[in-house]
């Protein structure tokens, strides 16, 4: 949508921004950047997905500058990403090569690689710690380097997908072979019907409340009945860029953290022959994004008339930026468009009391 600015008042908008600044700085203590980038990482995780662009440091120092507020942080790093050149494309990086730090599967018990718990608040009791009040953040580091410093190091293979097998039976069927280059949508209007490549970006990037929203109304009867998380994963993928011109060799530049996961689901057909699977991948610990995401690629591949089957509500009304900012703009002065309602309504009164 169009922001429209609003003129008049600089001296009641620049007392705003003061006390904004009061509100954000109201106390002696300052919040490092570390901290909220090692502290708050779920949050820092969920900026970086939805502001599409990978920086621990830039969305702590976002939230920082916002107060917390997850939908001021991601127009601010969407901003500032705007700003970026961009110099290289990495090559395609195969997901099954990450080195994982959590991996389950729901749908198996024995998987090959095995299942790998790793850090997840899926097994905690939901009770508040009020020792945490008084933590001693230092003695707790040192503490738990010394327990991983004293056990030996389990080196984790990669591990192929569960998927994998399944499709080797025929019980999916793999997507074909896409050697178009993706569609940006960053950089170009989003058209319907989208490309597979437009779609998941779109998803990734989406509000995650839209998307688990979405994916719990699919669950509760508006689309397909209870998917099956065939593979979760949780790890770091290499990134590497091509050195020569013919692209023969790469140079590596890095690894980010991301969160993979296929669910499978009953097919729509009658004959009832195979699997359906619907994928989703986002930056960082994000599950229940990754897994919403995936529920809902699954649904927009089988169409329908339910609003998680709709390709154009979906992409259109799940974004952060636009939709917190259109809600947002509600704020702005409205008079002449609300007189004329509030006349319109009075005219009415008017005429029928006549």
């Amino acid at each position: 949508m169009a922001y429209v600015a609003v003129s008049g008042g600089e001296e009641a908008i620049e007392s705003s921004i003061k006390l904004l600044e009061y509100y954000r700085s109201n106390s002696q203590k300052d919040l490092e950047l570390e901290t909220i980038e090692t502290k708050l990482s779920l949050l820092v995780d969920r900026v970086m997905s939805e502001a599409g662009l990978y920086s621990p440091r830039y969305a702590a120092l976002a939230l920082k500058q916002c107060e917390g507020s997850a939908e001021e942080a991601v127009f601010l790093l969407r901003a500032y990403r705007s700003t970026l050149k961009r110099s290289y494309d990495t090559k395609v990086a195969d997901t099954a090569n990450m080195r994982i730090v959590r991996r389950i599967s729901a749908a198996f018990k024995d998987i090959q690689g095995g299942q790998i718990l790793g850090a997840t608040y899926d097994y905690t009791h939901r009770l508040m710690n009020f020792s945490l009040a008084e933590e001693d953040a230092a003695g707790l580091c040192r503490r738990m380097q010394a327990e991983i410093d004293a056990q030996e190091p389990v080196p984790v293979e990669p591990c192929g997908r569960v998927s994998e097998e399944l499709k080797k039976e025929g019980l999916i069927d793999r997507y074909p072979l896409d050697e178009t280059p993706p569609f940006d949508v960053t950089q170009n209007l989003l058209e319907f019907p989208a490309s597979r490549s437009a779609r998941l970006q779109t998803l990734t990037r989406a509000d995650m409340g839209f998307l688990s929203g979405l994916a719990y109304s699919v669950l509760r009867g508006f689309g397909q009945v209870h998917p099956t998380v065939g593979e979760l994963r949780t790890g770091y993928l290499e990134l590497e860029v091509p050195y020569l011109q013919d692209g023969s060799e790469s140079l590596w530049i890095g690894e980010i953290l991301v969160t993979e996961t296929e669910v499978f689901n009953e097919s729509d057909s009658k004959s009832q022959l195979k699997l359906a699977c619907g994928y989703g991948i986002i930056f960082g610990r994000n599950e229940n994004k990754a897994i919403a995401m995936a529920v809902l690629d699954h649904e927009l591949d089988q169409g329908g008339d339910y609003p998680s089957q709709d390709e154009e509500f979906v992409l259109m009304h799940g974004d952060s930026l636009e939709m917190n900012g259109f809600i947002s703009h509600l704020k702005l002065p409205h008079y002449v468009t609300f007189q004329s309602k509030l006349d319109a309504v009075r005219k009415t009164r008017r005429e029928n009391h006549e």
